[in-house]
């Protein structure tokens, strides 16, 4: 790779002229073979700051008295109380520092999204490390001989299980952790790099879209919108359910679509770069898929972490800073005990880490799109607008337009536990005057906020997972869309349903 801090880039391409997909065909050098006329993950974001800042000097500020609740353990917003406050356009000065601001405050100095980076670099340090031993490569070939004939099956049943992560306890920036590991797998397995990333991102994605007891959306939404977060839960169970087997089987279609024939795929003209970057042994002839003990110990520590991983965000308050403490502590235990020695263990450190640095970067710039328009106060002036939009409406006039304002601020607030606080207190009491329960308006807005945050560029897991996986977000935009267009009506017709219920 002549560049390790920037992720590749792929071409917007035309499917009409087939593609060659011998390895004759591909050039020496990977980066090349994944350059692209698309702008980078960079550009795109560092354009989303220039847009909002732009915003700032055409719409008004305003801003909604907060008072503190302690269920919610935040300030929330006061409906009937927004005001006009004096404009803060943001100019170039503001434009410049975005970048810095999305890791942490420069005036204040409190973090903003720099534990997230952070915990990105670690992770990259970890799988250097684990990759000096060869037992990820090793463990790839024993697996895709054991499942021969099989390899299908691997979708459903990782997709459920990120699913329930999703709707359990809103897992996604810990997704990015399993990147580097499951698009070698789908590779090995005849499939793209896009159908890893889709088992991964989808997955996740429809859990926390149908969220069930996920404390950062439908517990803190519920609060909000002073309501038991319990109610509801059945129509966010059949948005789940139905939602995961509509994705299961759009991913497995895709995936065998593309195993019978790898031009269909969206990234067809990297097929053979993405197969020398994440399978690299085998484009140097190493063919053993026999792992020897100390391998097999590396693998038992390697799952172990990723479990303790998980159990430590859903059960004990874990978040990045222990999870990167976690990553690097595995690090050092998986080099001691396969006796890289002192400097392949940290060269192998530093050269992971260096492997996910623009993935750390593009993190920071996402969160400084946040910041913008924060500091532009121009939030609260846009759920005023949707708070009076939705005044008078009939019950499926209203839900349907309820949903589609929460698509519309999810792209500028992709947190869903940031959108659940500003949003509930002021959108879900008007469903009274509706005759809509508060619990449908807390569905379509995790629904919604579900939806966007698969596709969403100011959502830094979306972009900086098809950075680790080397997708352009054009490419990802093709695969996906078809998709989109399926769930947005099974949601519709879902919330409308219940609206009239």
């Amino acid at each position: 790779m002549s560049n390790k801090n920037h992720p590749p880039k792929t071409p917007s391409d035309d499917f009409s002229n087939p593609v060659n997909l011998s390895p004759n065909n591909a050039s020496n050098n990977p980066e090349h073979d994944l350059a692209t006329r698309f702008p980078t993950a960079y550009t795109i974001l560092f354009l989303l700051i220039i847009f909002v800042a732009a915003l700032t000097w055409i719409i008004p500020a305003g801003q909604y008295d907060r008072v503190t609740n302690e269920e919610v353990g935040r300030d929330v917003a006061v409906p009937g109380t927004y005001k006009a406050v004096e404009a803060n356009p943001q100019g170039f000065v503001d434009i410049m520092l975005a970048p810095t601001a999305g890791f942490y405050d420069p005036d204040s100095y409190v973090a903003n999204a720099i534990d997230v980076a952070l915990f990105v670099i670690f992770l990259g340090g970890f799988l250097g490390v684990m990759n000096a031993t060869g037992a990820i490569d090793t463990g790839i070939r024993s697996a895709m001989r054991h499942l021969k004939g099989h390899e299908i099956w691997m979708i459903p049943i990782l997709m459920t299980l990120f699913a329930i992560g999703g709707t359990t306890y809103g897992m996604a920036e810990e997704t990015l952790a399993f990147y580097a590991i499951l698009i070698p797998v789908m590779m090995a397995a005849g499939y793209d790099a896009v159908t890893g990333v889709a088992i991964i991102l989808v997955g996740s994605g429809i859990g926390v879209l149908g969220s069930t007891i996920n404390p950062f959306a439908t517990v803190i939404a519920a609060n909000a919108a002073d309501i038991p977060f319990t109610d509801g839960i059945v129509v966010r169970f059949i948005l789940l359910v139905g939602g995961l087997l509509i994705c299961a089987a759009y991913v497995m279609r895709y995936a065998m679509r593309v195993k019978a024939d790898p031009s269909r795929s969206v990234v067809a003209k990297q097929w053979d770069a993405h197969r020398r970057l994440f399978l690299r042994k085998q484009h140097d002839g190493v063919d053993d898929s026999t792992l020897d003990k100390t391998q097999i110990v590396a693998l038992l520590i390697f799952a172990a972490t990723f479990v303790f991983m998980i159990w430590g965000v859903s059960s004990q308050g874990w978040w990045m800073a222990r999870m990167g403490a976690l990553f690097f502590g595995s690090a050092i235990v998986i080099g001691i005990i396969a006796r890289l020695g002192e400097k392949k263990l940290t060269n192998s450190f530093v050269d992971g880490a260096r492997d996910l640095l623009g993935v750390a970067l593009v993190v920071g710039l996402a969160r400084g799109i946040v910041v913008m328009m924060d500091q532009g106060m121009i939030a609260d002036t846009i759920l005023h607008s949707a708070e009076n939009s939705l005044g008078g409406l009939p019950e499926l006039a209203f839900i349907n337009l309820m949903f589609w304002i929460e698509v519309g601020m999810s792209f500028f607030v992709p947190s869903s536990s940031g959108l659940a606080v500003l949003s509930m207190p002021i959108l879900a009491p008007l469903a009274d005057f509706a005759n809509v329960g508060r619990d449908l308006v807390v569905t379509a807005f995790q629904s919604a906020n579900g939806l966007v945050n698969l596709i969403n560029p100011t959502f830094a897991v979306v972009i900086g997972g098809l950075a680790i996986a080397r997708v352009s977000y054009d490419r990802w935009l093709v695969f996906i869309w078809p998709l989109l267009l399926i769930l947005t009506i099974f949601i519709s017709v879902v919330i409308s349903a219940a609206a009239l219920l």
